[in-house]
């Protein structure tokens, strides 16, 4: 993939920093980080050869486009789908867009073209737009915003609009996004409709949109929004909301949002209670996938530690959701804890969301399934990954998410340059002074915790170079040109390197990759008793298709085996797309527990008497790839 003609020296990231007083870190243009045949880079490549291509034509067959086009006259046909298909469009848009700031895509130029002049055609002279609130329901317009997802569609329209022109320059959409923004200042606001969308997305958008006009009504609209209840719950506003409650894609929008808006006007009432929420999510209602979502019913949080694994929601857009936070609170304080949380969601749960072809999607994220044999479903069926859902929020999201993480790899700062994910690649930066500066990554990360990176500045500066050490990474060393780096690296920070670097110098940073174990809180009941399996940035899951000795629910790990030192990492290349597998001893029972009576004597029973076996486990992101099978996360630990 070819550097975009944006350097690096000006232009928007995917969070547009330049005019927030209040980020600490910068946020760099999509094109000017090249990713080569690491771990992201291919998958960049699939989501534009094939994912972003497969799902435009599904939008069509279930008449996405049609529905505006039936508002245009082109074509004389029924309106498809719920009544918040429009954002599914719109999101697809703007997955084109950001894909479009790295490469041309010169094959989806004209598909794009005639898209957005059908969008365009039809909105209403006011500035109005939906395919739903039209004709016999325009009346209805604005009378059902706990449900009728008109701004949020809105939002959506805006975000497409923004990053189409970011990567082209053209301003067709942009300004129709501006034309209904203008509308919607007109209708809401104090002493007008004072009502909020019962799917937060606008006030993200308002915020973008403002970012790339200059138009301030815009933020102050944003401002309205947030300083107002959920309509959907009524839900306090998210700066003194006491936790994390509800539907958990909207408060992950909100939540970004609010960083969002504590970025442009410093709001510290607003980044105290963000701060307090996440430690809310982080310490009490995250799954270690970095999952988001205990109930089906109302994809809610759930209690603090309520985190089901067989009936764990944690819908894909709550995982892009909360990344979203992340990235933007990474960027307000350069804390490196948000990268890390950052990190844990793209490599697992999010990426759990799609197949590895591209082209088939989870709505949610279980962290077991058929734990008790072929009977047990999710709610929408067989647990495997579908091409098309009736809602289908998560497809466009996933690629617009994929297309993003070039520019979440660097950031720069009036320090000098920070690197918050390991890939192979190459980019381009611009230091505070103007000075352009080359880094070269090379690296295996995730598989492989060594990586070497390359500086070439255009002349010799002095400026520091930051990279996230994870948490996890406890005895993480570097040198410079050779040198060991005699400073202590502190696992959860940065490597604060400060110096006159030269056309040249390279770092070599060893981050190690021994494999873990992880309990949960006592509290989480469905981990009680037992760990998981991680490796890097990597959680890892067990999968009956490696582990034929017994039931994937028979599988215990020996107290005695919690040591890396007796378990096995093997690269294989050829298996789900080249991964690491992680080998160790097991345990199970005889007889097997699924010839158990379903409540048995323990004195008449034999559930003690055990067999070694081995487990293999893969990177939780890739199960359900190979057809459908029994998963867990959690394995329980016995004591011999």
């Amino acid at each position: 993939m070819s550097i975009g003609a944006d350097d690096g020296r000006g232009g928007a990231g995917v969070v547009d920093t330049r005019r927030g007083a209040f980020f600490a870190l910068q946020s760099v243009p999509v094109g000017s980080v090249a990713l080569w045949d690491g771990f992201w880079g291919p998958r960049l490549k699939t989501n534009v050869e094939a994912s972003i291509p497969a799902l435009l034509a599904e939008i069509e067959e279930h008449g996405g486009v049609d529905n505006f086009r039936r508002l245009t006259g082109s074509k004389q046909c029924e309106r498809r789908g719920p009544l918040y298909t429009d954002s599914d469009l719109y999101k697809w848009i703007e997955a084109v867009g950001i894909a479009m700031q790295s490469a041309p895509l010169p094959e989806m130029k004209q598909a794009l073209a005639d898209v957005t002049g059908e969008i365009a055609a039809a909105q209403g002279e006011d500035g109005y737009l939906s395919t739903y609130y039209v004709e016999d329901r325009a009346d209805l317009r604005f009378t059902q915003l706990e449900h009728s997802h008109e701004m949020y569609c809105a939002g959506h329209l805006m975000q497409a609009a923004v990053a189409i022109h970011r990567a082209t320059g053209a301003k067709e959409l942009l300004n129709v996004a501006r034309g209904f923004a203008d509308y919607l200042d007109e209708v809401f606001g104090p002493g007008k409709n004072e009502t909020t969308d019962g799917h937060p997305e606008i006030e993200l958008a308002l915020i973008e949109l403002y970012r790339a006009t200059g138009k301030k009504q815009y933020l102050a609209l944003a401002g309205f929004f947030l300083s107002r209840p959920q309509s959907l719950g009524n839900l306090p506003p998210i700066a003194h909301r006491p936790e994390l409650i509800g539907h958990c894609v909207r408060s992950g929008y909100i939540c970004a949002a609010g960083a969002d808006y504590y970025a442009e006007t410093g709001d510290d009432g607003m980044l105290s209670n963000l701060s307090l929420l996440w430690d809310d999510l982080v310490n009490r209602k995250m799954y270690i996938t970095g999952g988001v979502g205990a109930h089906h019913l109302g994809e809610e949080f759930g209690e603090a530690y309520e985190l089901p694994a067989s009936r764990a929601y944690a819908e894909t857009c709550a995982q892009i959701a909360h990344a979203m936070w992340a990235w933007r609170m990474l960027l307000i304080s350069g804390d490196a804890k948000f990268g890390d949380v950052l990190e844990r969601i793209l490599y697992n749960g999010f990426l759990s969301g799609v197949s590895l072809e591209g082209t088939e999607y989870f709505y949610s994220n279980p962290l077991a399934a058929n734990p008790g044999g072929a009977t047990h479903r999710s709610s929408q069926g067989k647990w495997l990954r579908q091409s098309w859902w009736s809602t289908t929020c998560c497809p466009p999201n996933v690629q617009r998410t994929l297309a993003s993480i070039p520019g979440m790899i660097m950031t720069t700062s009036p320090e000098g340059i920070q690197i918050h994910i390991y890939d192979a690649c190459w980019a381009r930066m611009a230091l505070q002074d103007g000075t352009a500066v080359d880094v070269r990554v090379e690296t295996r990360y995730p598989w492989d915790g060594e990586i070497t990176i390359t500086l070439e500045p255009e002349r010799e500066s002095e400026f520091a170079l930051m990279m996230r050490i994870p948490a996890w990474a406890k005895g993480a060393t570097a040198e410079i040109n050779g040198e060991p780096e005699q400073q202590e690296i502190e696992p959860g920070s940065y490597l604060y390197l400060d110096r006159v670097w030269r056309e040249g110098d390279t770092v070599k940073l060893h981050l190690p990759m021994a494999v873990r174990f992880t309990r949960p809180h006592p509290y989480v009941a469905d981990g009680r008793g037992c760990v998981a399996i991680e490796r890097g940035p990597i959680v890892y899951c067990i999968e009956s298709t490696d582990n034929i000795s017994a039931p994937i629910a028979d599988l215990h790990i020996p107290a005695e085996k919690l040591t890396p030192d007796a378990w096995v990492v093997e690269h294989r290349p050829e298996l789900l797309g080249g991964v690491c597998v992680v080998r160790g001893p097991a345990l199970k029972p005889v007889p097997s527990f699924a010839g158990f009576r379903l409540y048995e004597d323990v004195t008449d029973s034999e559930f003690e008497k055990w067999t070694e076996t081995e487990i293999t486990a893969i990177p939780y992101y890739a199960w359900a790839n190979r057809g459908e099978g029994q998963m867990r996360v959690w394995i329980p630990v016995t004591e011999c």
